[in-house]
């Protein structure tokens, strides 16, 4: 085996949009790719210093969405450009935002699946950001994408991960086995 020495290249990455409301109520987002599930109810997110974190100051509520082949284009550019010095980022994404129900956060309809989520904490905070942890409050998922048992279905959405080998976007497959099931062939 080849080594390579510590990298990050924990696989598959999400490509997470994380979607503020600046203190005037402008929608924001940005593209981060180190996130995860915290616990059942939580998530962690790796943030640098952003308009986003800045946001997320003076506002607990944030959205988490999963970005798509067919959204990779916007969501790459919400990575690479900055809201502190491109006012109108989001209009140039040609995303429709509109305000979740439950929550003073974006949601951004372009996605098939969002999570709405509260800070419920801001670990190692320094200038240069901070690891966020936020309770998932809500999912939105578009009924374009359930499947037959009323549930979202993961297979129609396109989603895609971040490959930080190679800085490339993949779509995620369709399912190869079952969890908790195929497992117990073993027994």
């Amino acid at each position: 085996m080849k080594s390579f020495g510590s990298k990050p290249w924990i696989l598959p990455q999400p490509v997470l949009i994380i979607g503020t409301y600046d203190k005037n109520g402008k929608p924001n987002a940005m593209n981060a790719a180190w996130g995860g599930q915290w616990d059942m109810h939580e998530i962690t997110i790796s943030l640098s210093s952003h308009a986003t974190t800045d946001n997320l100051e003076f506002n607990e509520f944030f959205t988490v969405a999963f970005a798509t082949t067919q959204t990779m284009v916007a969501a790459d550019y919400v990575g690479i450009v900055s809201a502190r010095n491109t006012p109108d980022k989001i209009a140039k994404t040609g995303w429709t935002v509109e305000k979740a129900a439950n929550a003073n956060a974006p949601v951004f309809k372009e996605f098939p699946l969002t999570l709405v989520c509260k800070v419920k904490q801001k670990i190692d905070k320094t200038a240069a950001g901070f690891n966020l942890v936020g309770e998932i409050v809500d999912i939105l998922c578009d009924e374009n994408y359930l499947a037959a048992d009323g549930n979202p279905d993961v297979e129609k959405m396109n989603i895609i991960t971040y490959d930080p080998v190679h800085q490339n976007y993949i779509q995620l497959g369709k399912a190869v086995g079952h969890a908790f099931s195929d497992g117990k062939q073993l027994k």
